[in-house]
């Protein structure tokens, strides 16, 4: 019995607009249980989707896990510690990437450029432009808010080749590497995991749902141990063959209305 539906939203939810299909939109407000986004997005890059779904103010899993939000109120969260934020801005800065920092609800960037425009087109959210150097002395400043939550190096292969080698030798024991592009690297704190935020979420606030009653959708490696773990793992036609191997259900493309063609057919 599927009491409570959680998905990735780039590759499995979105369209081909990167927005909600008319249909994905009619069977979500149908679906009468629980309704969780999970993604490597941060706040703000959620919330029109949920205003789309009417879900306004429910819970959110962010930056592939690192941050648990119901509402205002965090309900778990891990940072990147400080000197790791910082030697990954100098890895990124070395090899010629663009470097971008990403705590609770703030995004900041140093310059409006290529990929940063790309992001902004992609998530609806404007960052904060300014010196890496005055970002990092920010958030040095406030840490009592807590650290980064991601840093997301973006830029051409051969530098991300470089950069995400020389990162992976200096910091994998810290910090948890995942390249969602050729030529995107995203960061994010040592046990960030879609599979353990979600069995948080479950415990603070639906303590009576087991991980085998949810279905979870997703398209990308960092699907793969969320889709292995609850009753109902759903791979879109689009991903990866490793994420495909782990779900237990395929369907549809994303563009062509995958997540709301299986729930159609299996609610």
């Amino acid at each position: 019995m599927i009491q409570l539906f959680a998905t990735d939203i780039d590759g499995t939810l979105l369209d081909e607009n990167r927005f909600l299909s008319h249909r994905t939109i009619k069977t979500l407000k149908e679906l009468t249980i629980p309704k969780i986004l999970i993604s490597a997005r941060m706040p703000q890059a959620m919330y029109y989707l949920q205003d789309a779904l009417d879900i306004m103010g429910e819970a959110i899993i962010c930056y592939n896990g690192a941050l648990v939000l119901h509402g205002d109120e965090v309900l778990f969260e891990l940072g990147i510690p400080f000197d790791e934020v910082q030697a990954l801005a100098a890895i990124g800065e070395e090899h010629g990437l663009h470097v971008a920092f990403y705590r609770n609800e703030e995004w900041f960037v140093p310059a409006l450029d290529h990929w940063a425009n790309r992001e902004i087109n992609n998530t609806r959210v404007h960052p904060t432009v300014q010196s890496t150097a005055v970002t990092l002395d920010y958030l040095k400043e406030t840490s009592e808010k807590g650290n980064a939550h991601k840093v997301m190096f973006m830029g051409d292969e051969d530098g991300m080749d470089l950069a995400f080698a020389k990162a992976e030798k200096e910091l994998t024991s810290k910090v948890h590497l995942y390249r969602s592009k050729n030529t995107y690297t995203e960061i994010t704190p040592k046990g960030t995991s879609k599979e353990v935020a979600l069995r948080k979420l479950l415990e603070f606030r639906f303590p009576d749902i087991a991980m085998k009653n949810v279905v979870a959708f997703g398209d990308n490696y960092n699907d793969t141990d969320m889709l292995k773990a609850v009753g109902y793992g759903v791979a879109v036609e689009n991903g990866r063959d490793e994420v495909k191997k782990a779900a237990a259900y395929i369907t549809a493309h994303h563009k062509k209305d995958g997540v709301a063609i299986w729930l159609e057919e299996n609610t």
